[in-house]
């Protein structure tokens, strides 16, 4: 395992498929919290997206360190950073459907799913990777 840039050929191709993260997160007494997310890869950032009210988004307000993963058996990348939370419901709603779009294929369902979002306040959560780790192929070219 060693450190990686996110613009790396190798990492990119594997975050870019629509797989499930692990985003860590520590609870307020110092206990790791992980949540499945969906997740996007925008630029240099990895972006997630939650309801309000959720445990994970409250523990990012508090401290903002997390650790975000993806993996494939034993193929994955591993995220150390930041995440910086949006409020704005425009940015939140819009990035939350074309995240939606990328997991869920049946349209009926998708619909579904979106109108259901719509109901909820949401919040849209940037993750600035401060480090990365990649094992297996995502580290192919590094090897």
């Amino acid at each position: 395992m060693s450190p990686r840039g996110i613009q790396d050929l190798a990492i990119r191709t594997f975050l870019d498929r629509p797989r499930f993260g692990t985003l860590a997160t520590t609870d307020a007494d110092g206990a790791p919290f992980a949540a499945v997310v969906w997740y996007e890869l925008a630029g240099d950032t990895i972006l997630v997206n939650s309801a309000e009210g959720r445990r994970w988004p409250a523990n990012l307000r508090r401290d903002p360190r997390c650790s975000f993963m993806v993996e494939d058996r034993y193929d994955y990348v591993q995220i150390l950073g930041r995440a910086h939370l949006d409020d704005g419901q425009g940015r939140a709603q819009s990035q939350m459907e074309r995240m939606a779009a990328r997991y869920l294929t049946d349209p009926a369902l998708l619909a579904k799913t979106l109108a259901n979002f719509q109901t909820q306040q949401r919040i849209l959560i940037k993750i600035v990777p401060d480090q990365i780790f990649a094992h297996g192929k995502p580290a192919a070219s590094q090897e």
